[in-house]
């Protein structure tokens, strides 16, 4: 900024200077007619069509100089911004070719995938399906298995209760039976056929012996 500054302070003083060093215009000491110009307005038009090439020679040259400096002082950090920003814009297309390219494909996969999409959902209905009767089988040889082990369970249990009625039933007898001939004897024996058991028995333990 004091670059520019200067150089617009240099370009002001040669305007100046060639300002200074114009020469005066000739003055006159009365007008000749009524009609004639004034003094002050016959030098300016003098001195707007005496020196016009020098002028514009002024301007051009102090343009120049402020576009020298401009570029001198301004031409690192321009250089270095717009090579940083080439590289910035470099990095930015790589990283969107990138992006563009990891998009394509993961679109691509999401496009498989709903290709592929119906023939999965008719295998998993097929699977489902069979897994379903599957189910079912299972289910009724179970509930087979179940119903046998039950009925052989209660056969058992029958069997069972059937034996322990008859031993009963056959103690039962017995003991009726018992009690029947123990009455019976009781009421036919006589006293003499009561010696004569206890003596026979009495013979059979010595012949045992």
């Amino acid at each position: 900024m004091l670059a520019v500054l200067s150089v617009v302070s240099v370009s002001s003083g040669h305007a100046v200077f060639a300002q200074a060093h114009e020469p005066a215009a000739p003055q006159h000491a009365a007008p000749a007619a009524a009609g004639a110009q004034p003094p002050a307005a016959h030098a300016d038009a003098e001195h707007g069509s005496e020196h016009p090439v020098r002028d514009v020679i002024a301007r051009l040259l102090n343009f120049g100089i402020l576009v020298g400096a401009l570029v001198y002082f301004l031409k690192t950090p321009i250089a270095g911004y717009l090579a940083a920003r080439s590289a910035q814009i470099r990095q930015d297309l790589v990283t969107a070719a990138e992006t563009r390219k990891a998009a394509t494909a993961h679109l691509e996969e999401i496009h498989q995938k709903l290709a592929a999409l119906p023939a999965e959902l008719a295998s998993l209905k097929t699977r489902g399906e069979e897994d379903v009767r599957a189910e079912k089988v299972r289910i009724a040889q179970a509930a087979a298995g179940e119903r046998d082990r039950l009925v052989e369970q209660t056969r058992r249990e029958i069997d069972m209760r059937l034996r322990m009625a008859r031993r009963e039933l056959t103690e039962h007898a017995a003991a009726l039976a018992v009690r029947v001939a123990r009455d019976r004897i009781a009421r036919t024996i006589t006293p003499e056929d009561q010696l004569r058991l206890v003596d026979r028995y009495s013979s059979q333990l010595q012949e045992a012996r």
